[in-house]
């Protein structure tokens, strides 16, 4: 059996904030199916979804698509251990 290569957070900042406030993380959302709904970006980091380069390359995608302040912040794929 394939094992998922599951290490990876999506960390967003405040582009104005970067330096005073501290980053959010994406918690996924899915539905009862296990299908991909959307993200919602929380301050805990241990509360974060853990997930494979894929998963985190379509959160990056549907923020920049669904929240319409998406250009106020830098998104970026970082490693579980960082």
């Amino acid at each position: 059996m394939e094992q998922k290569d599951q290490r990876y957070l999506v960390q967003q900042n405040k582009i104005s904030d970067a330096e005073t406030k501290p980053p959010v993380f994406a918690k996924v959302m899915r539905g009862k199916e296990g299908a991909f709904e959307g993200v919602s970006f929380i301050k805990s980091k241990d509360k974060a979804t853990i997930m494979t380069i894929a998963e985190a390359n379509q959160v990056i995608d549907w923020a920049g698509k669904k929240k319409a302040n998406a250009h106020e912040y830098l998104t970026k794929i970082i490693c579980l251990g960082q």
